[in-house]
C-alpha cells in the first residue's frame, strides 16, 4: 500500500490487524496443539478489536491531521506480516505463537514511535503518540493474558 497522509497510515495499521485476525482465526482450527487453538481464538478476538480501536482514531481523528502528508513512512522497514495467510500459525505452538505475534506489534510500535519523533506538527505528532500508547497498552493487556493462560 502507498501510504501518503496520516489517515491511509492508521487505514493500513488497521488492515493490518483485520488481516491477522482472520489468519490466527483460520489457523486454529487447523493448529493441532489444543493450547495452541485456544491462544489463537484469543489472540483473533484480541486482533479484531485492536482493528475496531485503530478505527476508532481514524472516525475520531482531526481531519486536518488525518489529511497531513506522511514524509518519512518509506523510509521505515516494512513491516514483515504473514500477508497471505498461509496457515504459518497452524504450524506454530503455543510460544511459537506468542513470539510471532508479540513480534508484529513491536513493529508496530516501532513504526509509531520512530514517525512521532520524526513529526514536525504538533498535531500529527500528539495523534502518532495516542496510537503507540494504544499498542503498548494492548501489548502488555495481551502479555499479561497470555501469562494467565499459560498458568493454567
Amino acid at each position: 500500500m502507498d501510504i501518503k497522509t496520516f489517515g491511509e497510515l492508521i487505514n493500513w495499521t488497521r488492515d493490518l490487524h483485520a488481516h491477522l485476525a482472520r489468519c490466527l482465526s483460520h489457523c486454529a482450527t487447523k493448529n493441532e496443539e489444543a493450547r495452541a487453538q485456544a491462544l489463537l481464538d484469543y489472540l483473533a478476538t484480541h486482533e479484531s478489536e485492536m482493528e475496531r480501536i485503530v478505527n476508532e482514531f481514524k472516525s475520531q481523528g482531526d481531519s486536518k491531521v488525518l489529511e497531513t502528508r506522511v514524509y518519512d513512512y518509506l523510509s521505515h522497514h516494512p513491516i514483515k506480516t504473514h500477508r497471505t495467510c498461509d496457515e504459518p500459525y497452524a504450524q506454530l505452538d503455543f510460544e511459537g505463537i506468542c513470539r510471532e505475534v508479540f513480534d508484529f506489534h513491536d513493529q508496530i510500535e516501532d513504526l509509531y514511535r520512530t514517525m512521532a519523533d520524526k513529526a514536525e506538527i504538533p498535531e500529527a505528532k500528539e495523534l502518532l503518540q495516542s496510537l503507540l500508547t494504544m499498542e503498548e497498552n494492548e501489548a502488555m493487556r495481551l502479555a499479561r493474558q497470555i501469562g494467565r493462560m499459560n498458568d493454567l
